[in-house]
């Protein structure tokens, strides 16, 4: 069962969900002014994400996402996920694991599944979660990312 986006859920309701998707985000269009500017924020300009004509020598074929690009995506799409009635705020706390399996090539639409693994009190007033995400890219049958995701919430 999938969730309506940005739905808030009462605590209880919200544990129940443990082990089950809690949600799905929409798509994000992968561009080069992205990737670009990506690269700028993090000096990261190696040739296969900013040099299209070069990139189109490399296995693949063209340029592609900074891997910690395609991670740093899920800031923007947990934000469709539901949330816990009465948080305050959240904040992320950590990967317990993470990889990239495929590569987002330029021109590509990734979105993200989100299955709430666990949460648990780590003292009153304050919660973490555990998700395990996986980012799909559109058209394609491998994922350009697996994690388990830390999260913390404040109420």
């Amino acid at each position: 069962m999938t969730l309506p986006s940005g739905k808030v859920m009462a605590r209880a309701e919200f544990e129940a969900m443990v082990g089950k998707e809690i949600g799905v985000s929409s798509w994000f269009d992968i561009t080069q002014d992205r990737i670009d500017t990506f690269a700028d924020c993090t000096e990261d300009w190696q040739f296969i994400h900013v040099d299209p004509e070069k990139a189109k020598q490399s296995p693949f074929g063209t340029t592609i996402a900074h891997g910690f690009l395609t991670l740093s995506m899920l800031s923007a799409m947990i934000y469709e996920m539901p949330s816990i009635e009465g948080v305050k705020m959240g904040v992320n706390y950590g990967f317990n694991k993470v990889r990239f399996v495929s590569p987002v090539r330029v021109g590509s639409k990734i979105r993200a599944r989100f299955v709430l693994a666990s949460i648990e009190e780590i003292r009153p007033g304050e919660v973490q979660t555990l998700m395990n995400v996986t980012i799909e890219i559109e058209g394609e049958t491998k994922p350009a990312l697996v994690a388990e995701w830390l999260g913390r919430r404040y109420f």
